[in-house]
């Protein structure tokens, strides 16, 4: 798990720290975790800060916790890189369907993010799309999208512009609108993960605390070396697990 940025919250970087021991063989695969007393000493962190990373670990698919046993290692614990092309609500309804209910759609000059991943210029102006992913009446998931300027999507395939003017249903995801007007184009993306807490604004989006621990998921797709699309997705604890897969 990548978190970039000069400041860190200390939990993410514990997580890290486990993380990374995990991947490297100090806590294998179908291993269990020292008591959280004992780990606490060793990392020499205090118990609520391990409680709250070790929550994240197992949000993120590392750990599972087992009645009478403890937290143990997942036997193929997710590996840090490239995400399957698939829209979030598809990828996140393994047994329970999710539906997508859209809080908001509109059109934005660019931020910092959509300056940094979708190297929009001062000026333009961005479709952006924000929805919840509610599942058995949950609110499983708070996802924010960002499309290109329609310049750019006209040069790199006129029927993305086409689509995302004429979207025929609004509980649609723009990556699910995207992808359905590839016809045949190739779309590449690659996502980063961070471990968060919700935040006061998007635990009210959520129903959830602001202390909330949750996910979170930039995303950026490409056509060739030409971002069309950037978004977040934030996912608290409880949330239906990610599947994510490692690329060279």
């Amino acid at each position: 798990m990548a978190v970039t940025g000069q400041q860190r919250r200390p939990v993410v970087v514990l997580y890290e720290r486990i993380a990374d021991a995990i991947h490297e063989g100090t806590y294998p695969p179908g291993s269990t975790l020292p008591s959280e007393p004992r780990l606490a000493a060793e990392l020499g962190v205090s118990r609520p800060a391990l409680r709250e990373a070790l929550l994240l670990l197992q949000e993120d698919g590392l750990l599972t916790v087992r009645r009478g046993v403890g937290r143990t290692v997942n036997d193929r614990p997710p590996r840090r890189g490239y995400e399957h092309i698939q829209p979030l609500e598809d990828l996140l309804s393994t047994g329970t369907p999710l539906r997508l209910r859209p809080l908001l759609r509109a059109v934005e000059e660019p931020t910092d993010f959509t300056t940094q991943h979708l190297l929009a210029p001062a000026g333009a102006e961005l479709r952006f799309w924000e929805s919840l992913l509610i599942g058995e009446g949950t609110a499983a998931a708070l996802s924010q999208e960002w499309a290109a300027a329609e310049q750019v999507l006209e040069e790199v395939h006129p029927a993305f512009a086409a689509a995302l003017r004429a979207v025929p249903a609004p509980a649609t995801s723009m990556l699910a609108v995207l992808s359905g007007a590839s016809r045949g184009v190739m779309l590449t993306a690659h996502s980063g993960v961070s471990a968060t807490l919700l935040g006061q604004r998007r635990g009210e989006q959520l129903g959830r605390p602001a202390d909330t621990p949750a996910v979170l998921v930039t995303q950026v797709v490409r056509v060739e070396d030409t971002p069309i699309m950037a978004a977040k997705h934030m996912l608290p604890s409880g949330a239906p697990a990610l599947p994510v897969i490692q690329s060279n």
